[in-house]
């Protein structure tokens, strides 16, 4: 059985990378989490694009992106100069370089397999074609589904995939079939000639070395939300009772009180003061150090 690894753009880890001599860099090997920010990085660039920005700090980049800003500067600098200090990133030749980086300069022809509900509304999706992805074909074993127009491509049969993978040129497969289905899929793929595969399905795929996957599991993906809101959950409780024992630690205490001590040769001292008047022995004797009255 081999072992899935997730699909990797040109120039990451070790694939086929960014000419020399089109990008005027030397090819580095960039990290998966890397390749995941840039994506992010993007889809902020092609928004401020959009809007007409021509100049971006690496401080709105990384705010926009949701990361810091030595962190976004390091990523950036796996593509080589960019940016110009206390000026800014140009938007649109920033957008270019990650497009190369990722391989998205040459366009990926997409056809999807399983043309459920899942499936159509991928299908549906009109933002993978504005990030370099055309969907060119659509399949299921449905006779309910096939022969469907959706958004101008015909649902054919999957038994058509292989010859069609072929025709169409297609670069990138999606599986958004029932689990049982999924192996299947993914031989007719690689038989058609596709050499990446992206795949709705728990099952590990049996696929030659050359061909990449990668699987979302929605149910994974949920539990590591699960996961994560169990953490923050503990770290409030933790926040909160240390909070507590703050509050409990700067309250003042009950004890014996720390003022001045009071002595019989004092007090007598401070009656003859107000009253003008001596104070016989016996009154003073009638006070005990601690300041306690003891009667005769």
């Amino acid at each position: 059985m081999t072992e899935e690894r997730p699909a990797m753009p040109a120039g990451v880890d070790g694939s086929p990378g960014v000419d020399p001599a089109r990008s005027g860099t030397a090819e580095r090997v960039i990290p998966q989490a890397t390749v995941t920010r840039l994506a992010t990085y993007l889809r902020v660039l092609g928004i401020l694009a959009d809007d007409g920005v021509l100049i971006v700090s690496s401080e709105e980049l990384a705010t926009a992106a949701g990361v810091g800003s030595a962190k976004l500067r390091k990523d950036l600098s796996f593509l080589g100069p960019n940016g110009v200090r206390g000026v800014g990133y140009d938007v649109l030749r920033l957008r270019a370089k990650i497009e190369t980086a990722l391989g998205l300069d040459r366009g990926h022809k997409v056809v999807l397999v399983g043309v459920g509900n899942l499936g159509e509304a991928l299908a549906r999706y009109g933002g993978f074609g504005r990030r370099g992805f055309s969907m060119v074909g659509l399949f299921d074993r449905n006779p309910e589904r096939v022969g469907l127009d959706i958004d101008g491509l015909r649902v054919q049969h999957v038994d058509q995939l292989e010859t069609k993978c072929r025709e169409l040129e297609a670069t990138i497969g999606v599986i958004a079939t029932p689990d049982d289905s999924a192996q299947d899929v993914a031989s007719a793929f690689v038989a058609g000639g596709v050499q990446s595969i992206l795949s709705f399905s728990p099952v590990t795929l049996d696929v030659p070395g050359a061909v990449e996957v990668r699987r979302v599991d929605l149910a994974v993906e949920m539990q590591v939300l699960s996961f994560n809101s169990s953490r923050n959950d503990a770290s409030t409780s933790r926040e909160d009772a240390t909070a507590r024992t703050a509050t409990l630690s700067a309250a003042p205490r009950l004890g014996r009180s720390r003022g001045p001590r009071v002595t019989p040769g004092s007090l007598a001292s401070t009656a003859q003061s107000a009253l003008g008047t001596p104070v016989s022995s016996s009154a003073s004797s009638s006070f005990t150090q601690n300041g306690s009255v003891i009667t005769p």
